[in-house]
């Protein structure tokens, strides 16, 4: 016990990793550092180091690995913008967990979400702004960008994708199984040319057309089921 807070092994070479180089970067590096160095590599106390970084919603996380008797390693864990919101004038980047990525700039390629805008504790708080982020975060991070709108109607949740079909959705249940429906649709030459997609029941995706293509989700002309 006397050894494991003794400066015998106190930290005193700190590596940081895993950060992305956004405006915040150098603040949490600075913030695990000093935190860091009030430690020994036989007591980490990874509470402190958490706190150290819950100013910035970035961090979802931090890892520790140490290298006595004095070096310590921290794999810091950022959280991945998976849409956008617009909060006081400005587009802001939110996580799967609803998250406000505030500090950082949203990218163009995420999806703008028109959800209401209130937040608790630096998170989406509305119901459909929570279920649209967990959606946004189950998809395929090469089909995110494809995303151009999330709408929700009385047959639940409809994604409108860049040159294809408007997806419908239904609600945010079992959303990882839904993308890959529709990423095996979307492959599917049989789909070419769909201008609707119905992923609700996964195991049975439906793709069809429509000669409006305003007119309501329901009763399309199908050109592909799935067994």
């Amino acid at each position: 016990m006397w050894l494991r807070d003794s400066s015998l092994v106190r930290v005193e070479r700190v590596a940081v990793h895993g950060l992305s180089g956004g405006a915040e970067s150098a603040a949490v590096r600075d913030a695990l550092t000093r935190a860091a160095r009030d430690m020994t590599t036989l007591h980490v106390r990874h509470e402190r180091l958490r706190a150290a970084v819950s100013p910035y919603p970035i961090v979802k996380d931090v890892k520790v690995t140490t290298d006595f008797p004095h070096g310590m390693r921290i794999e810091v864990v950022e959280h991945d913008p998976v849409a956008a919101v617009e909060l006081d004038g400005r587009r802001v980047p939110v996580a799967a967990d609803g998250t406000l990525l505030r500090g950082r700039p949203a990218a163009n390629d995420l999806v703008a979400l028109s959800v209401p805008s209130a937040n608790g504790g630096g998170r989406l708080t509305s119901r459909r702004g929570r279920a649209a982020v967990a959606v946004m975060g189950a998809a395929p991070r090469q089909l995110r960008p494809f995303v151009t709108g999330v709408q929700f109607g009385p047959e639940g949740m409809r994604l409108n994708l860049h040159n294809g079909p408007v997806v419908q959705l239904g609600d945010a249940t079992r959303a990882r199984a839904k993308w890959l429906a529709i990423a095996r649709v979307l492959g599917d030459p049989r789909a070419a040319g769909a201008s609707y997609l119905d992923v609700r029941v996964p195991e049975r995706p439906v793709a069809g057309r429509f000669d409006d293509p305003t007119m309501p989700v329901s009763n399309p002309q199908a050109v592909v089921e799935n067994p």
